[in-house]
């Protein structure tokens, strides 16, 4: 990712550093607290529930991280609300593709520490920091806005959430511009982003509105995540409910779910993010 040397970067960098602040304190002072009261409800398979209900779906073949299956799944409830976002997009000559679904531990734990992401992070954190390495405490503290390093606040590992692109159904190898691709780090990934062109924001802002007509919320920081039910949805909706899908683990061969024992614990030492950072700086060198 190149960040341009231009009069604007100061504004890009202060743009970053508030937004990616804003996201941390959303994630460790709105999120980590919020009550969840895990329902238990099943998993369902997003391709199959898309073609029972003849709805013309997406969803990614790229590798996961150390070459896991993505699983694309949501909950029982959730599956009207995707169908009719889903039908809708159709409708509007969109295909709704699907990136990605629900996220085991290992998934989450490593997907924040593969090379596209890790080291798309870092850069944008050392040009932040006008060329410094940061400490492990730093960089946790921002890829924690990026890919959850807390299972509290890992709405995919909630099953609640999924990470979306668009693409034109008269041309499905051609997305519908949102400013950059899945997965972009830098200061357009905020929803709200001022450095996208206008075209983009408009779009974002449709694909934003179409979805909360069927019950989903945009995550603010990352325009593609998506999520309902959960603690983002009920805190960023202001209902003073809690949270009916918390962090699980789930048997795709039993169907059972349950809720994690303690989901506030870290995912990665501050030793693997150290380990990370140093491995990071020898592949961009």
């Amino acid at each position: 990712m190149d960040h341009p040397s231009t009069a604007d970067d100061a504004a890009r960098r202060a743009y970053w550093t508030e937004q990616f602040e804003a996201a941390h304190s959303f994630m460790f002072n709105d999120i980590l607290p919020y009550p969840v009261q895990e329902c238990g409800e099943a998993f369902v398979s997003l391709p199959e529930a898309a073609v029972a209900a003849g709805v013309e779906v997406h969803f990614s073949e790229r590798p996961h991280v150390r070459q896991l299956e993505r699983l694309y799944y949501l909950r029982e409830g959730q599956i009207p609300g995707f169908l009719g976002a889903a039908r809708a997009m159709n409708a509007r000559g969109w295909i709704l593709r699907v990136e990605d679904g629900y996220r085991t531990r290992e998934i989450q734990k490593y997907l924040g520490r593969t090379p596209q992401v890790f080291d798309g992070v870092l850069r944008s954190v050392m040009w932040e920091l006008g060329g410094k390495v940061p400490t492990p405490e730093f960089m946790f503290r921002r890829c924690s806005a990026l890919v959850a390093t807390v299972p509290k606040f890992g709405t995919h590992m909630s099953g609640s959430a999924i990470d979306i692109s668009v693409v034109w159904r008269e041309d499905p190898a051609r997305e519908v511009d949102r400013g950059a691709p899945y997965i972009e780090m830098s200061e357009r990934t905020p929803m709200d982003s001022p450095f996208v062109s206008p075209q983009a924001r408009e779009n974002r802002q449709a694909i934003t509105a179409l979805m909360a007509e069927h019950g989903f919320v945009a995550y603010p920081w990352e325009f593609w995540h998506y999520s309902s039910g959960d603690a983002y949805d009920q805190f960023l909706r202001g209902t003073g409910q809690p949270a009916r899908y918390g962090a699980v683990d789930w048997d795709p061969h039993t169907g059972a779910v349950r809720p994690l024992e303690d989901p506030t614990l870290p995912l990665n030492s501050a030793e693997e993010v150290r380990a990370e950072i140093e491995a990071a700086l020898r592949r961009i060198a």
